[in-house]
Formats: structure tokens, sequence, C-alpha cells
């Protein structure tokens, strides 16, 4: 059971001062809750189409690089890992999702594009660039490590590339540096995001209150953060084995998972502010074809 971390009074100022949220100690245990719970999420409303539609721009990427005769070989890697570091941010919609589900309202896939109505969308916003340059910045390095050690001549196929890279003395210099400066990576990456996202979402905090709270969380919970580490790296190393299709089902139980994680670490809000009533579905007829496949178009009408 979570118990109250000391952190007693939750102060909200005015002029742009800092806002405190109370926070929780919790086990591993509770990391375990929360995948259940995410995974009853996924099976809930399927959220693997919006995850595939994050994917495939950077699959897209790496087939354009063939295309011009690059070697992807290298980088399959550090873009497999480097899911890590820009997940908390490509799983918002998923966050809404579960905060709607947890509300008790009914649900589609397709209400995840409501998180672009969220009061605090700057402050994610701000927050995902910051995540999306430190992703980069990853790949870069993790190139820069390669060719130092490697040069510039590609591999000439997989199994060519796995035994310089299994069997060399060069190789494991590459594993034992690329996998440590990976790991410095997603420590700053988990440090900051951990629970951002969601308290943004929930309590509309500012970007850096949220991952002021993210810090204090990691700070609170140091076993069960690196617990919870661990798990993103196992599960997005199994989901990325087969040529990334497992990423489909891993990415968006995470990101569910995220949700409950933060709910069971974040002490929730005193005076939530009431919801507004889910609108009515209404009848749809077949003249409305092609756009009843969008249902978000149809909203505001009576």
């Amino acid at each position: 059971m979570a118990t109250l971390y000391s952190d007693n009074i939750v102060r909200r100022h005015i002029f742009g001062e800092a806002v405190s949220y109370p926070i929780r100690k919790i086990s591993l245990s509770d990391l375990g809750e929360a995948l259940r719970l995410g995974w009853e999420d996924f099976k809930a409303m399927p959220s693997h189409a919006i995850v595939v539609c994050a994917i495939y721009p950077v699959l897209g990427l790496v087939l354009f690089r063939m295309v011009l005769g690059h070697s992807v070989l290298p980088l399959l890697f550090p873009l497999a890992a480097g899911f890590a570091l820009i997940g908390p941010f490509a799983a918002i919609g998923l966050y809404e999702l579960s905060r709607r589900r947890e509300r008790g309202e009914e649900v589609e896939a397709w209400d995840a594009i409501k998180v672009l109505r969220a009061p605090s969308l700057g402050a994610m916003v701000e927050l995902g660039v910051l995540l999306l340059v430190l992703f980069g910045a990853w790949i870069g390095v993790a190139n820069a490590i390669y060719v130092t050690i490697f040069g510039h001549a590609p591999a000439a196929s997989i199994p060519d590339f796995a035994t310089r890279v299994l069997t060399t003395p060069e190789g494991w210099s590459l594993i034992v540096i690329g996998c440590g400066v990976g790991f410095l990576f997603a420590v700053v990456a988990l440090c900051v995001s951990v629970v951002s996202f969601p308290l943004m979402l929930d309590r509309h905090s500012t970007a850096i209150d949220a991952i002021r709270t993210s810090l204090r969380v990691v700070a609170a919970n140091p076993v069960a953060m690196a617990g919870w580490g661990l798990i993103v790296a196992a599960l997005l190393v199994i989901g990325s084995l087969p040529l990334f299709v497992g990423l489909a089902v891993v990415l968006p139980v995470l990101g569910h998972a995220t949700w409950h994680l933060y709910r069971r670490v974040v002490e929730p809000n005193p005076n939530p502010p009431d919801a507004p009533p889910p609108p009515p579905k209404g009848r749809r007829y077949a003249a409305d074809f092609p756009a009843n496949l969008f249902p978000w178009s149809r909203e505001g009408e009576q």
C-alpha cells in the first residue's frame, strides 16, 4: 500500500511561483499493479493503431536512409532504446484515454486526440521538445561512438554486423560504451518525465513544476523508480525483437500503466474540478458516410 510521503502542504502561488504536489512512497508491488491496470486499459480500448501511427514515421526515416544507401544497422538498437526517451511524450493520448476510463466515461480510441484541448498542452509540448532533443542527441552520440570504433565502412549484412559486434574486442567496447552512455540518457529522461505528462494533463501543471515533481518522485522512490526503468527497458527490448512489431502492444500498455503509476505516486487533487458530462452520441446514418468515420467531427451537433 502506498503511504503518504513527507510533503504536507500543497501551495499554488499566483505570480509564477512553484506549486508543490504531495507525493507518496510506493513499493515494487505498486509497479505490478500499475502494469496490470495498464493491461486492463489496453484490453478495454485497444490503442495499438495510435501507437503504430507514432512508430511508422520513425521507421520511415530508417527506410529513407536505406534508400539513400546509408547503413542503418548501427542505428537499429539506438532507435529501439530511444523509444524510452520519447515514449512519455508519445503516450499523452493514452493518458487521456486512461483518465477518461477512470472517470467511468465511454471511451473510444479516437478520444485520444482530445488531449489536444488540454489547457496544459503548451507545457506538454515544451517538455516533449526537450525529450525529442534528448532523443536526437542520443542517436547522434550513438552513431559517433560506432564511427569512432568501427569507422565509416558499413556492415555488409546483418550476420556481418552481428559478427563485428559480438565476436570482436571492438564490438565489446561498443556494447559497453554504448550501453553506459545510453543508460545516462535513460536516467535523465526517467527523472524529468516519469510522472510529468500525466501531472500536466491531470492538474494543468507547468512544465517546470511537473519536472520538479518527477525529480522528487525519483528521489523519494529510488528503488521503485529503478525497477520501473528496468521494466520499461526490458519490455522495449522484447517488443523490438520482431522488427518493432511488438511495440504496437508494449508501448500502449506502458503508456496506460504510466498513468496508473502517476495515480499511485502523486496524491490526488483534494478539490478536483467537476468533469463536464459526456456529449450524447446520437444516431448516425448512412448518408453521413464518410464523416461518421471521424466521430470528433460531429461534436457540438445537437
